[in-house]
C-alpha cells in the first residue's frame, strides 16, 4: 500500500494540477476572470507540489514527466490565454480588428514548444532556458486581480495595443535563448542559492505590501537576477581558466 501512494502520489497532485487549469478555463469563459485567476495560483501549488513530492518520494517516472507537460499545457498555455482573450474583449476596440483578440492563443502555442523542449533539451537540468510557463501564467493571472485591488487601472491593463505587445514579446520570452535560474533547492548552501533567497526575500517583501501587484515587479526581477547570476557564474569561469593558464 505505502509503495503504491509513493509511486501515485506526485501523478495525483498533477492531476489536480490539470483539474484546476480546466476549471480555471471554465470560469475565464463566462468573464469571472478573478476566479480564472486564483485557478492558475491553485495550479501553481499544485505543480510546484507534484515536484517537490517526486525528488522527496524518489519517484520520478517518463509518464510522470509527460504527465507534468500535459497538465502544464492547460493550467499555464491555454487557460492564461484564456484570460488574455477576455481582457482584449474588455479593452476598447477603437481602431484595432476584432481579428487581432485571437493573438491571445498564441500564447498557448508558444508554451507549447516550450514545453516540448524542455522535455528534450538537457541543458535544462539545473536552470530553464527560457521564461518558464507558470512564471508566465502567474504574471498574467495577476492582471484580473490587479484591476479589482486598485480602482482606475484599467485604462492602462485594458489598453488593447499594450495587451497584444504585451502577449508578442512573452511568447517570444517563452522560446527565447535566455538561461533562466530554478527555483528548487538542490542544497541548503547559502553562497550557492544567493540569488534563489533573494528573490524569496524581496518577493515575500513585495507581495506583504503590494499584494498582487507585485507579481509583474517580481517577474522581472526574477528575469534580472538571473542574467546577473549568469554573468557572476562565466566570470568565475573565466577567471578560474585564466589561473589555470597561468
Amino acid at each position: 500500500m505505502r509503495r503504491r501512494v509513493k509511486k501515485h502520489l506526485p501523478n495525483a497532485i498533477t492531476c489536480a494540477n490539470l483539474f484546476s487549469g480546466c476549471v480555471g478555463i471554465v470560469f475565464a469563459f463566462q468573464d469571472n476572470l478573478v476566479i480564472a485567476s486564483y485557478a492558475i495560483f491553485l495550479a501553481a501549488i499544485f505543480d510546484f507540489f507534484d515536484g517537490f513530492a517526486s525528488r522527496v518520494l524518489n519517484s520520478t517516472s517518463c509518464i510522470g514527466k509527460d504527465l507534468d507537460s500535459l497538465a502544464d499545457m492547460v493550467s499555464f498555455g491555454f487557460l492564461p490565454s484564456a484570460i488574455m482573450y477576455e481582457l482584449l474583449l474588455q479593452a476598447p476596440q477603437t481602431g484595432i480588428s476584432t481579428w487581432l483578440n485571437f493573438i491571445a492563443f498564441l500564447i498557448p502555442v508558444f508554451s507549447a514548444l516550450r514545453l516540448a523542449k524542455f522535455n528534450t533539451d538537457t541543458r535544462q537540468a539545473e536552470s530553464f532556458i527560457g521564461l518558464p510557463t507558470p512564471a508566465n501564467a502567474i504574471l498574467i493571472a495577476s492582471f484580473p486581480l490587479i484591476l479589482e485591488q486598485y480602482d482606475g487601472l484599467d485604462r492602462y491593463i485594458l489598453n488593447p495595443y499594450g495587451l497584444i505587445s504585451f502577449i508578442i514579446v512573452m511568447c517570444i520570452l517563452l522560446v527565447a535563448e535566455i538561461p533562466l535560474m530554478s527555483l528548487k533547492f538542490k542544497n541548503r548552501d547559502f553562497n550557492k542559492n544567493f540569488y534563489r533567497y533573494l528573490l524569496l526575500l524581496f518577493s515575500a517583501i513585495l507581495i506583504l505590501f503590494f499584494k498582487f501587484a507585485a507579481v509583474p515587479v517580481v517577474i522581472v526581477m526574477y528575469i534580472t537576477l538571473s542574467l546577473i547570476q549568469l554573468k557572476f557564474a562565466d566570470d568565475t569561469i573565466m577567471s578560474g581558466s585564466h589561473r589555470k593558464s597561468a
